[in-house]
């Protein structure tokens, strides 16, 4: 009996053991790996497609990444389907047709692997202490010095099919290829349809094609004055270029003419909505604030090679089958992949898959050029309102066991910068405010116009420039194999300290400092908040030899109750960027290592008596264009300076009800307040009462005299005018 029940436990043992190296195999299809390097950043999923719904907001694909609400990414449908198939069991399909789903995990795909690879370690940034980076070293898996690019996501998805997917995904951060991902997709017939090692399928894979659409929502932030309905991409235009290609395919793109039409590509800008009719939403300028235009986003898809066959890996220039536009939300519903679903296979192969418009409902043409005049709105062409997607379809192509295709594409987002579009959107909104106001208004290409809304349109449409330049960049990138010019690598270690008469930055060398064309480092500073335009504040030379020597520099120009961010660079001195790859001259590493997200500040000591402390500003003024005078960017703030070291500060409205509460225990002599009460309301005009009790016996560290007595404690008056 024992013996039995030793190899029992043994057999249950080495059937755990089984299961276990099984469930190594695959990936949970809720993992992600994000891209935090460049100014376009962004996560990827493991069953290799993205959907950007979080149950909050669509995210993904930040561009510019350090300011809010950026996000452009929506969703991206993703079929590949072939011809007289037979599945596992035996049973025959006309058609089979695999969609990438979260829903369909587990039953028609199957996340395989999913991993970041850095090229060296991220840089450690500290404020005051605090660890900024810990949140964000799960994105990395391994790191790898051989590698060229920066990061390198590989991504594999076994389907029911047996068609496999590899998907490798390349991220930069040298200044000029920081907007932009290189994706690798190769499709292998490896006869595997599930999690295991067993080969199921051992058959050619007849007519496969391949078929996406893409929406973006161009972008989060505009959304707030298109209406909520463009948050999932509804008031989307959808434009093309490359109809041309085949002539150009030869065609060397150089830096004196950098952007080119005939690149194979589609892409998408926000267009009027019919939810706010008040203005000209291009660019959705903010009519009721400062007139920065939320939305030039422009975003979108390159197709930079396609292999003509498993056999012939050469770029074929007839191909996609098809670049250009679909409905939103019209397709087949495809709920499964048993047999009584093989009519809405059929009809998305025959459909989505072959470039003929489901329903009707698409077309190759540039759709914006098409439609645009006549229904500015542009879900109205086909009154889909999930909006338009992005069409683009490849094939068809025949895979014996082991063969495989490639196709490379690079998605990018670019437009104006948000200096240029304060810049437009203010005189914009001085002419809104002003209709009497003419202008002349000045034109990208130096002519005037008269009418506001031209001046603004032609300005947000320079990014559909913006955006073809980016794919040439890419497209450079990916014909000079990655052998693009490289920045320095940033300084591993970036520590910032809030002082009491300046704010120390420190950092390590970077690893470069030995390089020859090593040139030093910069620190910019933006004041009030870390999504708004930095200001350099300090360069240098690399200093000293001695790797071992820390560098340190003093911002002795903050000014107290102001919060500063950060971030540093190294630099070179563009020796090493001679090809026409991007623009000759200096490189720098990525800000976006360094950038820190928690504000340094001014601490100045401590009060030495009660009657000192002072309410900054007092009176405190509601009225927006008056809190723009009190602290630059932080509107709502309001300071206790020259408090005890330790002590609660309580606030109360004039009839005596406690609305705040405050422990100040760091020491110093300065608490910041937003104006908010613990019951999380915006405090209104009226009479305040600020009470200050000492919590605790504070001695001088210096003298030992006794300077606050624990219970002390005094009440100012805090006047709060609309």
């Amino acid at each position: 009996m024992q013996k039995k029940s030793t190899i029992s436990s043994m057999l249950i043992l080495l059937m755990m053991l089984g299961s276990i190296s099984v469930l190594n195999a695959q990936v949970q299809s809720t993992e992600k790996r994000y891209i935090r390097i460049g100014s376009l950043q962004s996560h990827f999923s493991a069953y290799g497609s993205e959907r950007a719904w979080n149950t909050r907001y669509y995210e993904g694909l930040r561009w510019p990444a350090e300011y809010q609400r950026q996000d452009n990414s929506v969703i991206k449908r993703f079929w590949i389907g072939s011809e007289d198939f037979k599945d596992d069991a035996g049973t025959a399909f006309e058609k089979y047709v695999v969609y990438f789903a979260a829903d369909f995990v587990d039953e028609s795909i199957f996340p395989m692997e999913l991993k970041q690879i850095a090229k060296y370690e991220p840089p450690y940034v500290f404020v005051d202490g605090n660890n900024l980076t810990a949140p964000y070293l799960d994105d990395i898996d391994e790191i790898n010095p051989d590698i060229i690019p920066d990061r390198i996501i590989k991504n594999v998805v076994n389907t029911s099919m047996g068609l496999t997917l590899k998907r490798t995904i390349y991220a930069f951060s040298q200044q000029y290829h920081d907007n932009y991902f290189i994706k690798i997709f190769t499709f292998v017939n490896t006869g595997n349809t599930d999690y295991d090692d067993e080969i199921e399928l051992n058959a050619p894979l007849k007519g496969v094609r391949i078929a996406w659409g893409t929406r973006y929502s161009v972008c989060r932030d505009g959304a707030t004055v298109i209406g909520g309905p463009q948050q999932w991409g509804k008031f989307s235009w959808t434009t093309r270029r490359g109809e041309n290609y085949a002539a150009h395919v030869n065609d060397v793109i150089t830096l004196d003419n950098p952007i080119v039409d005939w690149i194979r590509c589609s892409f998408q800008w926000a267009g009027q909505g019919d939810v706010n009719t008040v203005i000209d939403n291009i660019g959705a300028p903010d009519y009721t604030g400062n007139g920065r235009l939320k939305a030039p986003h422009h975003a979108g898809v390159a197709i930079l090679h396609v292999d003509k066959s498993a056999s012939d890996h050469s770029d074929d220039p007839n191909q996609p089958t098809i670049i250009g536009w679909h409905a939103g939300d019209k397709r087949p519903d495809l709920k499964g992949v048993s047999k009584p679903n093989e009519p809405f296979m059929i009809q998305t192969y025959n459909t989505l898959l072959s470039g003929v418009p489901y329903m009707g409902l698409g077309g190759d043409e540039r759709f914006d050029e098409k439609y645009m005049e006549s229904n500015p709105v542009p879900y109205t062409v086909h009154n889909d309102p999930g909006g338009t997607n992005m069409w683009v379809a490849y094939g068809p192509f025949d895979l014996a066991p082991g063969d495989s295709i490639t196709i490379v594409e690079a998605e990018g987002v670019s437009g104006l910068s948000r200096t240029m579009s304060e810049i437009i959107g203010r005189r914009w909104k001085m002419a809104y405010d002003n209709p009497a106001d003419k202008g002349p208004f000045e034109l990208p290409d130096g002519t005037t116009t008269d009418d506001k809304d031209e001046f603004k349109d032609e300005w947000v449409y320079t990014g559909k420039d913006s955006i073809l330049l980016t794919f040439s960049r890419a497209k450079r990138n990916y014909d000079m194999d990655f052998q693009i010019p490289q920045p320095p690598l940033p300084p591993p270690l970036f520590e910032v300290e809030s002082g009491g008469d300046l704010i120390k930055l420190k950092w390590s060398p970077s690893p470069s400092e030995t390089e020859a064309d090593f040139g030093g480092y910069r620190i910019y500073r933006a004041v009030g908040k870390p999504d708004t335009v930095y200001q350099e504040i300090f360069a240098c030379g690399k200093g000293t030899d001695n790797p071992e020597i820390v560098h340190t520099f003093n911002d002795v120009s903050a000014v107290r109750g102001y919060s500063y961010y950060y971030y540093i660079v190294s630099f070179n001195d563009g020796s090493n960027n001679q090809t026409d790859a991007n623009p000759h001259g200096s490189l720098h590493s990525s800000k976006y290592y360094t950038m820190t997200t928690e504000p340094a500040y001014l601490k100045r000591k401590q009060g030495l008596a009660l009657k000192d402390i002072r309410i900054v500003p007092n009176p405190y003024y509601i009225k927006a264009s008056a809190r723009e005078m009190q602290f630059p960017k932080e509107y709502d703030k309001i300071m206790f300076y020259n408090i005890p070291g330790k002590c609660t500060i309580k606030i109360f409205t004039e009839r005596g009800d406690l609305i705040k509460t405050i422990d100040h225990n760091d020491g110093s002599g300065d608490e910041a307040w937003n104006s908010v009460t613990d019951y999380r309301q915006v405090i209104v005009s009226g009479l305040y009462l600020v009470y200050f009790e000492v919590s605790q016996d504070i001695y001088d560290k210096e003298t030992g005299i006794l300077l606050f007595k624990k219970g002390e404690s005094i009440t100012k008056k805090l006047i709060v005018i609309r």
